[in-house]
């Protein structure tokens, strides 16, 4: 048995991208990499998040807010970026194979009504979904 890759998915308080990308990598790709989120500072999932990967059958309710202290000093094969800010402050892994930047907008922005705060978390979650796809889908 291979062991699988592991991936770390970094944004600013793991609250919403990095946690639709360890979900959706997981639910994809679960039998090839151990998946990882968290965020330059801690928060909580956003339930915005949790209502659109609902939306296609992933379910991340039981999913936490973490800090990269959790991670420091642990062995990650790819450390992925997802946004800006958590590129300019994520600390160097240097036991990683890989490290990856790939922004992505923060879907929460202050809206008016919650069906266009939702939009913005689908537009999102499935910009990320296809670029997973295009990333690990085929290695």
């Amino acid at each position: 048995m291979t062991e699988k890759t592991r991936v770390l998915f970094i944004c600013t308080a793991n609250a919403a991208r990095s946690q639709m990308a360890e979900g959706l990598l997981r639910a994809k790709y679960g039998d090839r990499y151990e998946v990882f989120s968290a965020g330059t500072r801690q928060s909580r999932v956003s339930l915005s998040a949790i209502r659109v990967m609902e939306e296609i059958g992933i379910d991340i309710s039981h999913h936490t807010s973490k800090t990269l202290d959790v991670f420091i000093g642990k062995s990650m094969d790819i450390v992925v970026t997802l946004c800006d800010r958590a590129r300019e402050t994520c600390p160097v892994f240097p036991r990683a194979c890989r490290q990856i930047h790939r922004g992505f907008s923060d879907p929460y922005t202050p809206k008016t009504n919650d069906g266009e705060i939702l939009r913005e978390y689908r537009k999102v979650r499935d910009e990320i979904a296809a670029w997973i796809e295009t990333e690990f889908g085929t290695k």
